[in-house]
Parts: C-alpha cells; structure tokens; sequence
C-alpha cells in the first residue's frame, strides 16, 4: 500500500468514526466545538479502536472523556481501547478536571487473552489512584458488564439510560437500573439516553475540578420546594435554590436522602436521615459524605431519626462524620437521640455547628429509655401503667429533651424557626467557606464496612 493511499484510508476511518454513536455522545455532552480527541488514529486489528477518547469543556470548564463505540464490533474492549481509555484517566490527572466514562460494550477481545487481563486491571488501577483526586462518573447507556462493569461502578456517581446494563455478570443477567439501583451501584437511572447525559451536565456543574479546587459558584435563586415535597427531602428543597437539587441513590437506603443542590450560589452536599437506620441508609450516607470530603463540598445534614438498627452500621456512619473535616452542618428538626445525636450532631461527628427547630428531640438516651430507667418510681400503684408511662415520656420529651433544654446544657449552638432555615444555613456556609483543619500523619482510618 502506498504512503498516500494509506493517508487516505486513515482519514477516512477517522470522518467514519464521527458518525459513530460513541462520538455523538461525547458531541452531547461536552460544549459545541470544544471536544479535542486524542489518539484519533488508533487502529484496533483493520479498523477503528472502539472506543472515543478525548477532553473538552462543560459550561466552559475542562473535563477528560472516554466513550465505548457500540457500533464498532460491538465496543468490545481491546488493547487499543483500553490504551486509549488509560491515556484519558491519566491526563484527567494530570490537568486536575473530572473524567467521564461512557460505557457501551459486550465485553472483552477474548483472542487478546492475557493482555486484555493486564490492560483492565491497569484501568481498575487507574480507577483507584484518581479516587479522590478527581471526580469521576460512569454514563451506562449500554451493556458494561464483567470487569468493565467493576470500572464503572469504581466511579463517585453513576448514571444510567433505560437500555443501560451494569453487572459482574459476563451474562448481563440482573444488570438493569432497576436492580442497579436496589443495589445501590446506580445513583441516577434516567428516563431516557438524553436525560441521562444532561444529568451528567449538570452533576459536572455542581462539583469542584479536583480535590484542590473550590466548587463553582453561582448566582443565588430563590427556593422552590413543592407543596407535594413532604418529609426531609421536602426540607432539603425549602433550603436550597430552586430546582437545583440533584437527589442520588433515591431508591437505595429509604432512611437517607443524599444529593447535591445549592444554596445561595454555593454547591452543597445535602444529608437527610429519617426514621430508622438500616445497612443501606448507613452505606448510602457514609460513602456520600465522603465523596463530599474528598473534595471539600459543604454538607448539611438533616436529622429526624429514632435509631439505628445495627452497631456495624452505627459505627459506620460515626467514622465518615468524625473522619471528614469539611465544612458540616447539622440541623436537628425532629428527634436526634443517644447514639442518632452522637454519630451525626455531636461533638463525635466533629460537627462545625449545630442548630434544631423548636420542635426538636434532643437527648443522650432516647425519652423511653430514660423513663425506664429514671422514672420507673413514678409508675409505682398505677391503675394504668401503659398510658402513664406514654404520659411519661411526653412530659421527658417536653421537660427534659427538649431544644431549649439541650442548647442549654451545650448541645446545640441555636434554635431557628423552620422558616428562618435558609438565611442560618447561608450564614454558617460563608462563615466556614475557610476553614481548614490539619489532621494527624495517616493513610486512612479503618471504618466498618
């Protein structure tokens, strides 16, 4: 073959590829023209690597991207890609912006046998050395099963479309949203491919470059929580600016509501903890939280919770709140209880500030504990000891664990009105925008997983 009939060929291999779905993707998700590839001419055997790789700009801010080629055997995983995908994870590295993998592919090359081994263990290397250091998030809009699905779901936040499918399972067996979700491996599944990738616009926006940079601000709207909006997620939104909140793992941990949303132009991490705490809600919570940490994105958490239905789960959620040092916020506006108060209000939550609704229930031992124990003279004779002792634990609700009581003894730093919420938590985020702690010389705690 001659020099120039090979240019040619090249050059026209490469204007197919941006035909493909894999480019168009990309197309959608970064800003018009932006998008500059990297190893546009790599050939995986005679054709097209399978796989888009390159970096560009969302809403004018740096991001690295890798899209799986569906349409070009399949966006089976080869040397080539995988090359490519490594060489985008290392650049996002490099520069300090956030990657994006969108994945779409039936599995692996199996004639490229132990290469390929190599080559996606290198990428599940990749995947944990950037953890932490840049945000990342994985767009399934097709099958990503097998190893590949263990480099997705390695990513801070992933998003699915209805024909995504995520599992270990080579199969593709249980790999739908929906079970992704139950599992708590997928934090968004969209209604449609387009929704899917707007959302990632979106999340990209609300979240700093890398764990050195600060979140991007915004101007400030007004909130616009919904008549229908009831229980925390409800007051999450009464808080934040309207329409801005992005709400993660919706269908995982039913006593947590985690998301991201903003709050007088600030990008803000919210927690809401409801009821009883179970494995998932303490999972779905803790791995939040830290996710926030990583790259120091305020939280403010909600509480309202009776209890926690494990000591595992319990000790869990303890060491994400005592471990993170960015900026928290707790705001107790029904009962924060014994071991609800200390894991995620008190000072073992190393919490900055803490502030209750008058309403709140506030105590070292749940008010039916403390009639049990501090009070059992008093049901002595009843005629009717059932309703006396409830009796009783509405008058040690009321007397003793009540708000008033609790910032008196130091519990709580204040007492604000539902409705003067907003106006607190704007305050104490731009007193605590500089803070900075030192921690001791570690590699990290060793939590409960």
């Amino acid at each position: 073959m001659n020099q120039s009939g090979s240019k040619e060929q090249m050059s026209q291999m490469r204007e197919s590829v941006k035909n493909t779905v894999g480019w168009q993707r990309i197309s959608a998700l970064l800003d018009e023209g932006s998008f500059q590839e990297i190893d546009a001419y790599a050939k995986s055997g005679e054709g097209p690597a399978e796989a888009v790789a390159g970096y560009g700009t969302v809403e004018g801010r740096p991001v690295c991207v890798f899209s799986q080629n569906g349409s070009i055997a399949g966006g089976a995983m080869s040397k080539a890609q995988a090359s490519k995908i490594k060489k985008t994870f290392r650049l996002a590295l490099k520069i300090g912006c956030p990657v994006v993998g969108i994945y779409d592919s039936i599995g692996a090359r199996l004639k490229e046998g132990a290469d390929m081994l190599a080559a996606c263990g290198e990428i599940l290397l990749d995947v944990n050395n950037l953890s932490g250091v840049v945000p990342q998030i994985s767009l399934v809009l097709g099958p990503c099963v097998g190893t590949e699905a263990m480099v997705a779901a390695g990513a801070d936040v992933v998003v699915m479309s209805p024909k995504g499918e995520l599992t270990v399972s080579t199969s593709g067996e249980d790999g739908s949203p929906a079970t992704a979700e139950k599992q708590g491996v997928c934090h968004i599944a969209a209604e449609s491919e387009e929704e899917a990738i707007g959302t990632v616009r979106r999340l990209l926006s609300m979240l700093p470059s890398n764990n050195l940079a600060a979140s991007p601000l915004e101007e400030e709207l007004a909130p616009g929580a919904n008549e229908s909006d009831t229980g925390l997620c409800g007051a999450v939104k009464s808080v934040c600016d309207g329409g801005s909140f992005l709400e993660l793992s919706p269908h995982f941990g039913a006593g947590a509501v985690t998301g991201f949303a903003r709050i007088g132009g600030t990008a803000t991490g919210f927690i809401g903890l409801s009821g009883v705490l179970d494995a998932d809600s303490c999972t779905k919570a803790a791995r939040f939280l830290r996710f926030c940490d990583s790259f120091s994105v305020p939280v403010v958490t909600f509480v309202d919770a009776e209890k926690f239905s494990e000591l595992k789960d319990a000790s869990k959620l303890s060491s994400a709140y005592s471990e993170a040092t960015t900026a928290k916020i707790t705001v107790i506006t029904g009962s924060a209880c014994g071991p609800v108060y200390i894991a995620t209000a008190g000072r073992g939550a190393n919490a900055d500030y803490t502030f209750a609704w008058p309403d709140a229930v506030i105590s070292a031992v749940a008010p039916e504990t403390a009639v049990a124990l501090l009070w059992h003279d008093r049901l002595k004779g009843s005629d009717d000891p059932v309703n006396d002792r409830k009796k009783l634990i509405d008058e040690y609700r009321r007397t003793k664990a009540d708000a008033f009581s609790a910032a008196a003894d130091g519990m709580i730093e204040d007492i604000v009105e539902p409705e003067n919420t907003r106006d607190k938590l704007i305050a104490c985020l731009d007193m605590l925008a500089s803070k900075r702690v030192s921690t001791l010389p570690k590699k990290h705690a060793d939590i409960q997983l």
